[in-house]
């Protein structure tokens, strides 16, 4: 029994803003945020868009590879729908995910968030896929998708610049393929970690219980995002090095058998170090970020929809998903496509 991927969507919003626009708003340059980052320019969810509107969106392309005249009926065939997000609708509930399962029409099924930051996508995958393999669901919907510019803090520019809006979407399947030897198929690896004692380096600050708005309270801010750049970075460089490393090493392959690495697009410089530490062609790694910036638990999917569609990715490679974000957390999947 295998749980592979049977189809992908993504979903970016129509405002497109590029850093010679940003730079009318704050004082940076086109030169200088991509050569610190890589990144040209970002997607803007439009005022009337909430992380749910995106999500669904993504999540109907994804369907539309099951049934292109009408994706709404393939998602009768879900058994469950998991978003990892974090900027979702409201504070705690409901769930992007039941707002999602109510926007496709479904009634009953299992739908819920998962917060790990960056790493949502890749700690979703493994939730999904370990729930299918108990048996009593076949297909999932799993949905990576963030309105990061509503909690980004645009007087900023240390921050500002580095984040976009975007949702990607994948569909799960428990089929009859194998899981294990030289025909195996599907996510055959995840291995997922957390370091709880960086939590203050990238955080939302205000609006939660630990430290809540109170009733007639003048704000200057509202709960936006705050990255400590110096230390965040130094962790994704060890947590991106590390679990490239790790995965390998518990399947037991070397980086040749890897066709292609789906990295989180965070800032294009820890991927070219993290290359570098492992004496990686950076050719392996597929990147988009220059189109869309850092759009959190977005990042992976997109990315793996974009490079299936263009024809990176042909049946029965072997891929690798990296995720490291606020938690801090980190982790990767190993993927037969």
């Amino acid at each position: 029994m295998a749980i592979e991927i049977i189809a992908t969507g993504h979903y970016v919003p129509e405002k497109r803003v590029t850093n010679d626009e940003l730079s009318w708003v704050i004082d940076t340059n086109d030169e200088w945020i991509r050569s610190h980052t890589g990144i040209g320019a970002r997607h803007v969810a439009a005022d009337d868009q909430a992380t749910s509107d995106l999500a669904y969106n993504a999540a109907v392309e994804a369907l539309r590879q099951l049934s292109p005249e009408n994706p709404l009926e393939a998602a009768e065939t879900l058994d469950l729908i998991v978003v990892c997000t974090s900027s979702p609708d409201f504070v705690g509930f409901p769930s992007v995910a039941c707002v999602v399962q109510d926007k496709l029409g479904l009634k009953s099924t299992p739908a819920f968030d998962l917060i790990a930051a960056c790493t949502g996508f890749v700690y979703a995958l493994d939730a999904a896929a370990a729930m299918i393999q108990t048996g009593s669901r076949k297909r999932a919907l799993v949905v990576g998708a963030d309105v990061l510019t509503r909690i980004t803090d645009w007087s900023d520019r240390g921050t500002c610049v580095l984040f976009g809006d975007a949702a990607g979407a994948v569909i799960l399947e428990r089929t009859d393929a194998p899981s294990a030897g030289p025909e195996r198929r599907g996510l055959v690896q995840s291995i997922l970690h957390a370091e709880g004692s960086g939590a203050n380096e990238l955080m939302c600050t205000r609006g939660g219980t630990r430290n809540p708005f109170k009733k007639g309270e003048i704000v200057d801010k509202t709960g936006y995002l705050y990255m400590n750049g110096r230390a965040v970075y130094t962790f994704a460089v060890k947590a991106f090095t590390d679990m490239i490393r790790e995965l390998l090493d518990a399947d037991g392959i070397s980086i040749d058998q890897v066709a292609k690495i789906i990295p989180h697009q965070a800032n294009e410089r820890i991927i070219q170090a993290a290359a570098k530490r492992l004496g990686i062609e950076e050719s392996k790694f597929y990147l988009n970020i220059a189109q869309y910036a850092n759009t959190s638990n977005a990042t992976i999917p997109v990315a793996l929809d974009e490079c299936a569609r263009s024809g990176g990715l042909t049946k029965g490679d072997l891929i690798m998903t990296v995720g490291f974000g606020g938690g801090l957390t980190y982790g990767g999947n190993l993927i037969v496509w």
